[in-house]
Parts: structure tokens; C-alpha cells; sequence
């Protein structure tokens, strides 16, 4: 897990780079090393409550998604490639996606036609897909 830290904390390519907090499991593999570590580095540990199951439910929500609607679907070429994939997914999540959970609405908001010819925004090669309605 000391490692994973050094990972996370990387200055060129760490996950946590310009990150403020990182929550994380009351696991007992997150020694006091592994949090020390971070702590130096400016990212503040944030732990779960004690056995709250459905804490973290958003997250666990967008690995599954994630994991089904695109990992699984894709044989990775390289590293790069991976990077790009998830950075094109979590944009089409965040900004794409209806959500059921917000009445079925975009998480940001957007202005679209009432009328007008339906197009499609497709992604990673029609994987993934917006419709909306052009502007007359």
C-alpha cells in the first residue's frame, strides 16, 4: 500500500496531484504509512463512518458504470489508450448521461431546440450516444 501512495502522490502522474481529500474504507490495509504519506503530500484522508455500507454509493454507482459500459466493452492498446477511454466516458457521464437519480435530467444543465431534426453525438465509436435536437 506504500507504494500505491507513492503512486497516487507522483508529481508528474500521481491521481491525487492538485487533489485537496481522498476518502477512503475503514479497511485495515490503509496503514498509518500509507496515510502519512498523503498527508504530507497536501491530501487530507477522509474515512467513512463505521459500518455504513452505502456511504460511498455514488462512487460505487460510477465504477459499476464504468466497469459494464466501458471496460468491459474495450481490449486497451496501451496506457494512453485506457486514459483517453476513461476521460472520454467520465465527460459523456458527467455532462451526456441522463440520470435517474436527478429525475432522469442532465447533471448540467443545457439548453436544447423544442423542435428540429434529432442528431446524434456519438462516442468511442457509437458505444456511446447522445440524441438531442439540432436547432432549426
Amino acid at each position: 500500500m506504500l507504494q500505491i501512495a507513492r503512486n497516487l502522490t507522483d508529481f508528474e502522474s500521481g491521481f491525487a496531484t492538485g487533489k485537496s481529500h481522498l476518502i477512503i474504507d475503514r479497511d485495515t490495509k490503509y496503514k498509518d504509512k500509507f496515510k502519512t504519506m498523503l498527508d504530507d503530500s497536501g491530501v487530507e484522508i477522509v474515512l467513512c463512518p463505521p459500518r455504513a455500507p452505502r456511504c460511498n454509493a455514488f462512487a460505487e454507482r460510477f465504477v459499476k458504470s464504468i466497469k459494464f459500459e466501458c471496460l468491459n466493452e474495450l481490449i486497451f492498446l496501451g496506457r494512453r489508450h485506457l486514459e483517453v477511454s476513461i476521460e472520454k466516458y467520465t465527460r459523456f457521464y458527467n455532462e451526456l448521461r441522463n440520470h435517474q437519480g436527478v429525475e432522469n435530467e442532465l447533471l448540467t444543465a443545457r439548453e436544447f431546440a423544442e423542435d428540429g431534426q434529432i442528431e446524434c453525438q456519438s462516442e468511442m465509436g457509437g458505444m456511446l450516444n447522445f440524441y438531442y435536437r439540432k436547432a432549426a
